[in-house]
């Protein structure tokens, strides 16, 4: 039975750790229960102290890092983390919801930050969670591809209804 944590096997070395620190967003992935809003929540918090040193100008550009620097990582420890954890998308792998968090607050308006921050992270939960298609099919595709793009569809969803509740009713 498939678990979110370690394989054990006493035949094989044992691995580096690193690759777990850098997967659960420095160990948020490992909280319980739900992990995917510990690694969510991480990720909203690191970008809320990263915003208020940035300037308006980097703040798209430092998304985009994010996106692009987490989602390759991610791919990049697909195998990794089946064989680590024994499953395919563990639940303590949460470096694809900090891509996701990327994706959810890009070009938002940030005229209030903490209402931005506050509507992205409730906005991509609830898509994250309910995951409407094509987000579940994309689930299926392989190893970090399938780790990954099932939660950037879920904030392509998350960041249009920001769009809409942030530019209409909020600012």
């Amino acid at each position: 039975m498939p678990t979110d944590h370690p394989v054990e096997n006493s035949n094989l070395p044992r691995p580096p750790q690193w690759p777990l620190w850098i997967v659960t967003l420095g160990g948020a992935g490992l909280l319980r229960p739900a992990p995917g809003t510990w690694g969510s929540l991480a990720a909203t918090l690191f970008l809320c102290g990263l915003h208020g040193i940035s300037n308006d100008s980097a703040w798209p550009v430092e998304l985009g890092i994010g996106i692009l620097g987490l989602g390759a990582v991610n791919i990049s420890l697909g195998k990794w983390i089946a064989g680590y954890f024994g499953r395919k998308d563990p639940g303590a792998c949460v470096i694809d919801e900090g891509a996701g968090i990327c994706l959810t607050l890009l070009a938002l308006p940030m005229g209030h930050p903490w209402i931005t921050f506050a509507a992205a992270f409730a906005a991509f939960r609830l898509f994250d969670v309910t995951k409407p298609p094509p987000a579940r099919q994309l689930e299926r595709l392989p190893l970090g591809w399938g780790i990954l793009m099932d939660d950037l569809a879920a904030a392509v969803y998350a960041n249009l209804l920001c769009q809409i509740v942030l530019r209409y009713l909020v600012h």
